[in-house]
């Protein structure tokens, strides 16, 4: 099982709860609907466990995905990860795609 993680801040004028909104209605209904998709979800930060400032980024996204040479060799090219994809590039600012896996 491996695992993409999505860290980002949402573009300037974009709202909370107009982006948690698409993530409920599109998102997250699409993504789970990919048949490699184990489990997707989408978390807001709300700060920090240790230290002071402000955290890094304002969303986290974690996929866990069985087969993640089949996604991103097919499901990344297929017209739902492109629909959902462009969309979300509208959304969130300088996005960083993480591959990872377990250990």
């Amino acid at each position: 099982m491996g695992a993409i993680i999505l860290k980002y801040r949402l573009k300037s004028g974009v709202t909370q709860a107009d982006f948690e909104q698409w993530v409920r209605t599109v998102d997250q209904p699409a993504m789970r609907g990919l048949t490699r998709v184990q489990a997707f979800n989408t978390y807001r930060v709300t700060g920090l466990l240790m230290g002071e400032g402000a955290p890094s980024v304002e969303y986290v996204e974690v996929f866990e995905i069985d087969d993640i040479a089949g996604f991103t060799g097919q499901d990344m090219a297929g017209e739902t990860v492109q629909s959902v994809m462009g969309q979300f590039m509208g959304f969130a600012d300088a996005p960083e795609f993480l591959l990872a896996e377990r250990i």
